[in-house]
């Protein structure tokens, strides 16, 4: 990596997730191997064939938002200040910088679902003049970007990564960027999802992207040969990035190093991974290499691992192929999805935060409910319980509709 380049490490993190409202809820939850999937509230699913979810349980916006602001915001949004009000008082950020100097890179795959499926059904039931004034603001996939620069006055660049599933892992690659690059000295990044609604759930369903259990604790099934089907969950995750030297001059408490990103795109189908994983190895390769991987350092790799037939196979593929066949087999991976579900565009930075925490304690979560492995995902997943591993290095895995591919590298720091 080229040495003019500045470091970029995490001083705050916040978590708003079906496994708890903050990091310690959060990950002792995923630590024991408990998960938050549950039969669907948020909407009668009489007539769906996917019953389960893993849904954020017990939020208060009120928590973290005036009325009027949580009035006229949409839930993902809402998951989304309130985890980067989490991660901005951790990380005793605010102040230490001029407002230009901070920018704002958050994802979300889908957006305001929930807000244009109300609006919608409103303006079919009740004509146009009844549709809120507020709809397309609280529907776009940039408000939440938007709401975290105006409650923090970020005056630096304020935008989304929209890449489906690697929204998150995106946002945190392109913040790092950023910083790396003196565009900014600081970002808040992460994502939001909030669709676990009539029409979000009728839509991966009709497209037999979802699991039809009705067991909670056979729904879930990354790498397992009963996997059939991803659980949709909800939630947000933020981190705040820092210039590693502005960091430790004002004392901030570090989590660890961002050291390496890859982005890649498979280029082959809308939804269906390339069969030889090229796309996925190439991204966890580039991060590998600006991470300063060598060979015999201790890896953990939180897989995107979603409990679909088509993308575990090929992640393990992607594995083998990005750290060498003997070097995967010495990794130890997991899928924390069989505990949160699959968060969309969250999903990067909550699993960026799993992969801070696991080299912070030398503490893997485990892959729950992984009774029955599937031979052709033949790696160590680390079944059932968490796993004690001292890793030199953590990567984690994002790979989204669209073939968008994510990999995010991150160390202790030195």
């Amino acid at each position: 990596m080229d040495s003019k380049l500045r470091r970029v490490v995490v001083t705050g993190i916040g978590v708003i997730s079906p496994v708890g409202l903050n990091i310690d809820e959060c990950w002792s939850n995923l630590t024991a191997g408990v998960h938050g999937i549950a039969p669907i509230t948020l909407f009668d699913t009489e007539g769906y064939k996917a019953k389960l979810a893993a849904e954020v349980k017990g939020f208060n916006p009120r928590d973290y938002m005036e009325k009027a602001d949580v009035l006229r915001s949409d839930r993902y949004a809402q998951f989304a200040v309130a985890s980067a009000c989490q991660a901005m008082a951790e990380s005793g950020l605010e102040g230490t910088l001029p407002p230009e100097r901070i920018a704002v890179y958050f994802g979300s795959g889908i957006g305001g679902i929930r807000t244009f499926t109300d609006e919608h059904n409103k303006l079919l039931n009740r004509g146009p003049n009844r549709v809120s004034p507020y709809f397309v603001p609280m529907m776009i996939a940039n408000m939440a970007a938007g709401m975290i620069a105006i409650r923090f006055n970020c005056r630096g660049a304020a935008m989304p990564a929209v890449t489906a599933c690697a929204s998150g892992s995106n946002a945190i690659g392109e913040a790092l960027r950023a910083i790396r690059h003196g565009y900014a000295d600081a970002a808040i990044t992460g994502g939001a999802e909030a669709a676990i609604n009539e029409c979000g759930i009728a839509g991966f369903v009709n497209m037999q992207a979802l699991s039809v259990s009705t067991d909670p604790d056979a729904a879930s099934l990354p790498f397992d040969k009963r996997r059939a089907g991803f659980v949709i969950g909800e939630g947000a995750a933020a981190l705040v990035l820092e210039e590693y030297e502005h960091a430790v001059s004002r004392g901030a408490k570090i989590y660890g190093e961002v050291c390496g990103y890859g982005s890649t795109c498979d280029a082959y189908h809308i939804t269906a991974p390339r069969p030889d994983a090229s796309g996925g190895a190439a991204a966890m390769k580039e991060a590998l290499s600006e991470a300063g991987y060598q060979d015999g350092e201790r890896v953990y790799v939180n897989a995107h691992g979603t409990g679909t037939p088509l993308n575990d196979t090929a992640e393990t593929i992607a594995i083998k192929d990005a750290l060498g066949e003997e070097a995967a087999r010495r990794a130890v991976i997991s899928s924390t999805k069989s505990m949160t579900g699959h968060m969309l565009g969250a999903a990067g930075a909550i699993e960026a935060i799993a992969c801070l925490k696991a080299l912070e304690t030398g503490i893997v979560p485990p892959t729950a409910n992984l009774y029955e492995p599937d031979p052709e995902c033949d790696l160590n997943y680390a079944p059932l319980k968490a796993v004690e591993f001292e890793a030199d290095i953590a990567l984690s895995n994002s790979l989204g509709f669209g073939g968008h591919n994510a990999c995010l590298a991150f160390r202790k720091v030195q």
